[in-house]
């Protein structure tokens, strides 16, 4: 009798530390639970908010599927002090990497070499729009729907529109309304000699978050004087998701 009890207690212990697999025999080596299948899924607990926060002690990245949020939730913090997180908010992902969208310029008269900051306006034309979910054209700005790493080129050619030599206005990417990267600049319009016109470009891959509004930003930095656009279509922006 008592070396079935001790036999009893091995597989026990034996089984209390081994993997499981429910519905094969093959459990993958990485994981503690293996459950295959290609027409199944795996039913999270339910609860409200009012149930989620009434469990007693939840273990650190306890998961739950809240019925109030709509949303998986987890404990990122301890059994005594927890703090639930939703392990998907309620955002809806619509992109695909490597969707762009390009706009050229239609506006040939406004004044780009301003003592303020203004917005170039680049996104008269719509050259193309792979996603108009994720890149929304709203006036001289453009919006992105989702989080993501983000390449965004600026082409802008610039001509003298007065008389005033030594032009040379500076551009660069804002954020949300704030200078983000680096700057583009050029030795000054001479105007002279022919010397009337220039072109400007910024390159950068951005870091950016849903929501945010993205411009092309520009500032007079030596003589006064009109600056325009050189012609139709001779300014450009693009932007490409990359990550």
């Amino acid at each position: 009798m008592k070396i079935q009890f001790i036999l009893i207690l091995l597989v026990n212990v034996y089984i209390g530390y081994s993997q499981v697999g429910i519905g094969t025999t093959v459990v993958d080596e990485s994981a503690i639970l293996d459950i295959p299948s290609n027409s199944l899924g795996v039913l999270l607990p339910e609860v409200t908010n009012l149930e989620q926060n009434s469990i007693t002690l939840p273990a650190h990245s306890l998961l739950v599927f809240n019925t109030d949020s709509n949303t998986i939730n987890f404990n990122s913090g301890t059994a005594v002090l927890p703090k639930w997180e939703a392990l998907n908010p309620n955002t809806t992902v619509t992109s695909y990497l490597g969707q762009s969208a390009k706009y050229s310029n239609t506006d040939i008269t406004s004044n780009l070499n301003t003592s303020a900051e203004s917005s170039i306006p680049l996104f008269g034309q719509e050259n193309w729009n792979d996603n108009s979910s994720l890149y929304i054209n709203r006036g001289n700005t453009l919006v992105i729907t989702e989080d993501g790493r983000y390449e965004i080129t600026a082409n802008i050619s610039i001509a003298s529109g007065t008389t005033s030599g030594r032009k040379a206005p500076e551009v660069y990417i804002s954020v949300n309304g704030t200078q983000i990267g680096s700057f583009a600049t050029t030795g000054y319009m001479r105007r002279a000699n022919g010397h009337e016109s220039t072109s400007l470009h910024c390159n950068e891959i951005l870091e950016l978050r849903a929501n945010d509004t993205i411009t092309i930003t520009t500032i007079l930095t030596a003589n006064n004087g009109t600056v325009t656009m050189r012609s139709l279509g001779s300014s450009d922006f693009y932007i490409e998701k990359k990550s």
